[in-house]
């Protein structure tokens, strides 16, 4: 008998919980560059590990689905897994107090660097000189610093989203 990639359960649950991360950014699309998308990424991974690219992406293709895929949505295809990889980097067995203080400080620097990240394809997109790429990045802090201030903020709930996700993980396993 073969071992298969992905349980059937793990199949719905990624889909549930990348639908979950598109909600979310609905719901809060009123305030600008505030969101829960860096705390859930982050919370994904470190509960998943690589298996957390799977809701990821399902948030990236129902974006795109629902507002277009477009020449804006072509950086999330990578945006994300900078997050997720990242993420990965940091040590499995973090301890709780480190963790409450090392990831939301990571989903604050992400906002902070969004617009950097963006910049590459934005440059390529629109045919940008690195001088105008700069610029543009220039243009985008007061924006990227809402991001990292929002990100920072909603980045409290990743330990406490860690743990509600690990038991139910748990549960789920004792059934």
């Amino acid at each position: 008998m073969t071992k298969r990639f992905i349980k059937t359960r793990e199949l719905v649950v990624f889909a549930l919980l990348g639908s979950f991360m598109f909600i979310s950014k609905l719901l809060m699309e009123g305030l600008p560059n505030v969101h829960l998308l860096g705390m859930l990424t982050i919370s994904y991974t470190v509960v998943y590990r690589a298996k957390a690219l799977i809701p990821i992406y399902v948030y990236v293709f129902l974006n795109g689905l629902y507002a277009g895929f477009n020449l804006w949505w072509m950086p999330y295809l990578y945006i994300w897994a900078v997050l997720w990889a990242l993420t990965m980097l940091i040590p499995k067995k973090l301890s709780y107090k480190a963790g409450a203080i090392v990831y939301p400080l990571l989903c604050g620097l992400h906002g902070l660097a969004f617009g950097t990240l963006y910049a590459p394809a934005q440059a390529i997109m629109y045919g940008l000189s690195f001088e105008n790429t700069i610029r543009w990045i220039i243009a985008g802090l007061p924006w990227d610093f809402i991001h990292a201030g929002g990100n920072l903020a909603v980045g409290l709930l990743i330990v406490p989203t860690v743990k509600i996700l690990r038991k139910l993980e748990a549960s789920s396993h004792r059934q």
